[in-house]
């Protein structure tokens, strides 16, 4: 894609000290000159239309004891979900590899646990992470919440990125979950920070928050003593069955304009366009990737709601002249883990 240059843009700055009223100034800004202020935000810190390809593989689904309002694999809610046990290694590695042949470079893997304990399941875990890492694509995973010596150990097995999603704002958290807190979750992104690794945190906008929570989340994002390196913005999918199920759909212009807004407040982060990209037209993907998102998940299913396959988003990225982004271009293998393997 060609330069975007604007004599308005200037040159922004990694900070950690926004204020909400300055988001807000962002996020309400009339749409079109958002997005131009965006784009050229996204061009000084990254190769305009390069996209990182994610895939996301739930290796433990259903029976999680949380609440969480719109999740379909909380036990308490009647879904479609059925309870599946944490899948063999093997297998594990065979969805990794056909990942890779259709084009990721990172592999994620989540399963639906509260927190990560001490035993054979997370022996298992590990040993999936190190059999990914064997593949050369970043290995991310997405486990609950995680003490200091767990996340040591994740590092030690060569994993990558670690996600865990702050959902939306301190404010609106309890109308939405209520079995861990807010806190609970920003002691888990510092445990991460501190085994090395890098985070990938988020939310999601449609849980019947307000604008200003929307504002509130990214500013808590933002201003965390290192930003996220990857940011994913969901939007719900209404299941039926969970609380949230009679959620309507968030408009588009919502979504793009907080991408846009998180890609200039987070402007090193990857912005990821997640839960909900289904249900976008490739005119309004292309809107969002001007808007500085750069990185998707594809495959069929992002854990357990549909999701773009490979086929369709190679497709895209061909037609709108995108580029795929290659392992590792950002932060090299996990120091620790190649310090053992040394």
């Amino acid at each position: 894609m060609p330069p975007i240059h604007h004599k308005a843009i200037s040159v922004m700055q990694v900070r950690n000290n926004w204020t909400k009223e300055e988001i807000s100034a962002i996020y309400n800004k009339p749409l079109l000159p958002l997005l131009l202020e965006a784009a050229g935000v996204h061009q000084q810190f990254h190769k305009f239309g390069e996209v990182q390809v994610s895939s996301l593989l739930s290796v433990k689904t259903g029976g999680c004891p949380e609440d969480c309002s719109y999740c379909p694999q909380a036990a308490r809610f009647h879904t479609d979900v059925k309870v599946q046990a944490l899948m063999q290694v093997d297998e594990v590695v065979d969805a990794a590899k056909k990942a890779k042949d259709g084009g990721a470079s990172r592999f994620c893997m989540g399963a639906a646990w509260r927190e990560v304990r001490d035993n054979r399941d997370f022996d298992r875990v590990i040993d999936m992470v190190k059999a990914v890492n064997e593949l050369d694509m970043e290995v991310c995973c997405t486990l609950g919440m995680l003490n200091a010596h767990q996340a040591q150990r994740l590092a030690e097995a060569g994993l990558y990125a670690y996600n865990h999603n702050i959902d939306t704002s301190e404010e609106h958290y309890s109308e939405i979950i209520t079995t861990r807190t807010y806190d609970d979750r920003l002691e888990t992104l510092s445990n991460v920070r501190k085994a090395g690794l890098t985070v990938c945190s988020g939310g999601i906008i449609g849980l019947g928050e307000t604008d200003e929570d929307r504002m509130g989340m990214l500013l808590t994002l933002a201003n965390l003593p290192q930003q996220p390196e990857s940011v994913p913005i969901n939007a719900l999918v209404p299941v039926a069955g969970t609380p949230l199920g009679e959620n309507q759909k968030v408009p588009f212009y919502d979504l793009v304009r907080m991408v846009a807004t998180a890609r200039i407040v987070m402007p090193k982060s990857a912005v990821r366009l997640s839960a909900g990209r289904n249900e976008l037209s490739m005119a309004e993907q292309a809107l969002c990737f001007l808007a500085g998102a750069n990185s998707i998940f594809a495959g069929d299913k992002l854990l357990t709601t549909p999701n773009p396959d490979f086929k369709d988003d190679m497709d895209m990225f061909r037609i709108l002249g995108l580029t795929t982004k290659a392992p590792f271009a950002d932060k090299k293998k996990n120091a620790v883990a190649a310090e053992i393997d040394e």
